[in-house]
């Protein structure tokens, strides 16, 4: 049982990372594949594949990394609201990653967006996790 699955995804990329994996196989969800759709616009993954076969259906994600020095290119991926603790930021005050450099994934009424996507429709929303 898993109580967090937003935190468990994102656990499951970071540990691919550090191991140096190229594939990371995550169980999938409506929140997860928008989120894995969040990642690959703004070039986070190299590419991922959908697999609904199964009941609960899996996201395999290829990660993308730096051909020359094989850096990858999500240096941290960071939980911001927690089942504990929910934060929400409202369009005024939408927060700011490494001042513009990383991205913030919020789940809005517009669906699931970068802080920029929803400045620009105006909406606020859960602060679900930084990525830089």
């Amino acid at each position: 049982m898993n109580s967090d699955p937003i935190a468990d995804f994102l656990t499951r990329v970071r540990n691919a990372i550090k191991a140096n994996h190229r594939i990371v196989e995550i169980p999938s969800s409506k929140i997860k594949k928008e989120i894995t759709k969040v990642l690959y616009d703004k070039g986070y993954i190299q590419s991922y594949k959908f697999d609904d076969a199964a009941v609960q259906g899996t996201i395999k994600i290829a990660l993308k990394y730096n051909p020359t020095t094989k850096q990858p290119s999500i240096v941290k991926l960071e939980r911001i609201s927690k089942p504990g603790l929910r934060k929400y930021a409202g369009s005024e005050n939408l927060p700011r990653v490494l001042n513009g450099l990383g991205v913030a994934i919020l789940s809005t009424s517009k669906g699931v967006m970068t802080e920029k996507e929803a400045k620009s429709l105006n909406v606020g929303g859960e602060v679900l996790c930084y990525v830089y």
